[in-house]
């Protein structure tokens, strides 16, 4: 957790950057990630040198090469701890003709370094001399500090309400990766990785949970070049997604870039034991657009269901996922809808429904989202699916989305346990809990319960419609009168629904 005094450091850092003409968020980000992985390269020479003094040995590895560059430089003037003390004007010239050249085509076995090749270096000389020593003062001598400091800018991705659709809330990818409870052995792909939230956090929770892996050389191996990977098509996202992994200790994460609906997947079918993704859902594509090997598992051009459909090709049999979809997957009346939940319950293994607030994704999206949990068996094995009724994440609802209960009550597993009071205002923890045993005492739970099961055989009655409104009880004779809220939300639901409807109506009429 960042101390005060740090957050106010990278918020001067950030404040710098806009002042100095720099406002796209991402390009804020982009650029000071630059900055962060020449000062990586620096502390990672540092060690190799202090290693080979220690041992009297030659260094086994030189980020920084002997000698000058072509234009007459001395690599060793690129090394951070020389480039601080610069002027500014030499510090300019040195990055844009020197530095930034070489970091586009060096060698050093990460896919950030891969991607790199595509960078523009855009910081004003104004700015640049700044920019370098309110980073050198930022103290990111642990991974854990690192980690914090770089998820705190990714973090303004969100709230400056401007490509906020790269974030994710991480309480919420927290949550999704405790549900999934991901092992060392996994394989594990986000199709639309963005900034690499549910890699980074699913690397984190392996830490937390198995840190018996670090002690396997072959586990540790895999953990650090066999078991994440992400497809994304936007080249800045790709830069500082792969920068985050490696901030968090991830050493080479594979990240590719790639048009996940678009291109055929071969060599990918059947590849990885674990999906965690939150997919962009509010488009469609022309058919022309979309990977052939996609369009034979449902013929539809609404993202939304052919990233459903890319998972089930992605995932081994055995494998898991959870993933976030708009409420639209859950009941849309079109054949290609209806098609893709009967294939979740009828061939794979539908294990639950989470129906989140639609405040979550404020203030860059007012969508109501539900989490969708299933195993791919190509068998069958849905017996009962579990519904739980998620009314607050611990954050305000609306676009402010301020925190609600102090830091060590928040998140799904919080340090100290929660009041009734509290769960009101933090239901994250109880639905884990629940979830657990979703194949045992849940099962016995009333439909006017905010979790329970359905069995099924009602599913596929219901047409396999998956929103939590069609099986949930609501008793009113036992209040004296039905709260506002209540009212409101299931004529949202209502409207939703009569929406869904005319839409596929009108398309039925073209």
């Amino acid at each position: 957790m960042l101390t005060g005094e740090i957050r106010n450091q990278i918020d001067r850092i950030w404040d710098a950057f806009w002042s100095g003409g720099i406002a796209n968020p991402v390009d804020v980000i982009e650029q000071i990630t630059y900055l962060l992985f020449l000062k990586r390269l620096d502390e990672v020479q540092e060690l190799e040198e202090r290693r080979a003094t220690r041992l009297g040995t030659p260094l086994a590895r030189r980020i920084f090469p002997e000698g000058n560059d072509p234009k007459g430089v001395p690599y060793e003037d690129f090394r951070w701890k020389r480039l601080k003390n610069a002027s500014a004007p030499e510090m300019y010239t040195r990055f844009a003709d020197h530095i930034f050249p070489w970091l586009r085509t060096m060698g050093d076995g990460t896919t950030y370094a891969h991607y790199m090749r595509d960078a523009r270096f855009t910081i004003p000389e104004s700015l640049i001399a700044r920019a370098v020593d309110l980073i050198d003062n930022v103290p990111m001598d642990d991974r854990d500090t690192k980690g914090d400091v770089y998820e705190y800018m990714l973090g303004k991705l969100a709230t400056s309400g401007t490509n906020g659709q790269f974030r994710t809330p991480r309480h919420i990818i927290r949550f999704m990766v405790e549900m999934m409870a991901p092992t060392p052995k996994d394989v594990m792909v986000d199709p639309a990785a963005g900034t690499c939230g549910f890699l980074m956090v699913t690397g984190e929770y392996l830490r937390d949970n198995h840190a018996e892996l670090f002690a396997n050389d072959k586990l540790r191996k895999h953990f650090n070049e066999e078991l994440f990977h992400g497809f994304e098509n936007d080249g800045a996202m790709l830069r500082i997604g792969s920068m985050n992994m490696l901030l968090h200790g991830v050493e080479n994460a594979d990240i590719q870039r790639r048009d996940s609906l678009a291109q055929d997947h071969s060599g990918e079918d059947e590849k990885y034991t674990l999906v965690l993704a939150n997919p962009p859902f509010a488009g469609s594509l022309d058919y022309e657009n979309v990977a052939k090997d996609l369009q034979r598992v449902v013929k539809t051009k609404k993202t939304e269901l052919l990233f459903l459909a890319l998972f089930l090709r992605l995932m081994k049999p055995g494998g898991r996922a959870a993933v976030i979809v708009p409420d639209g997957v859950l009941f849309g009346s079109s054949k290609a809808h209806k098609e893709l939940r009967r294939l979740l319950v009828e061939e794979q293994k539908l294990d639950g429904v989470v129906s989140l607030p639609s405040g979550v994704f404020r203030p860059y999206a007012g969508v109501s989202t539900a989490i969708l949990c299933f195993t791919k068996t190509n068998s069958g094995g849905t017996e009962n699916v579990w519904f739980y009724d998620m009314q607050a994440d611990g954050w305000s609802l609306d676009d402010k989305r301020q925190e609600l209960l102090p830091f060590e009550k928040l998140g799904s597993a919080p340090a100290e346990a929660l009041t009734e009071a509290e769960h009101a205002k933090n239901n994250l923890p109880d639905a884990l809990t629940r979830w657990k045993q979703r194949d045992g005492s849940e099962r016995e739970r009333p439909r006017t319960a905010q979790s329970f099961c359905v069995p099924k055989s009602e599913i596929a009655e219901n047409g396999y419609d998956l929103s939590l409104n069609r099986y949930k009880q609501v008793v009113y004779e036992e209040v004296e009168h039905v709260p506002p809220q209540l009212i409101l939300r299931e004529l949202m639901d209502l409207e939703k629904e009569i929406e869904a409807g005319l839409k596929e109506l009108e398309g039925m009429l073209r």
